[in-house]
């Protein structure tokens, strides 16, 4: 039956060592390429998105997470509240906006 199955070998002696290393050292690679790839940027995304919310203000022009245009008339903790248009104000949620846009675009559509 030795023709199916290989005979296990003995390694010899100080092989084990450069096995261990050969091992953990891929796997820190691939670590070190997500982290720089993946999380770094996605926590950096969240660091400014959080840095808009905080610095949101009455008077700004904003684009919601729906797309919505918008004019901040009143803010409170955790939510705005939002001219879209002539008589028309809605309440939002203040981690729903995606964009802060300069002063003057909702005259300029």
């Amino acid at each position: 039956m030795s023709f199916f199955i290989s005979d296990a070998m003995a390694q010899g002696a100080g092989g084990g060592q450069g096995g261990t290393l050969e091992l953990i050292l891929p796997l820190l690679l691939m670590f070190g390429i997500f982290y720089f790839l993946l999380i770094r940027p996605q926590q950096k995304k969240a660091k400014e998105h959080k840095n808009m919310v905080e610095a949101l203000g009455k008077g700004d022009e904003i684009i919601t997470n729906g797309g919505l245009l918008a004019k901040i008339t009143d803010v409170d903790e955790n939510f705005l509240t939002c001219k879209i248009s002539a008589n028309v104000e809605v309440k939002i949620q203040r981690h729903a906006v995606a964009t802060v846009m300069p002063k003057g675009t909702i005259k300029n559509l």
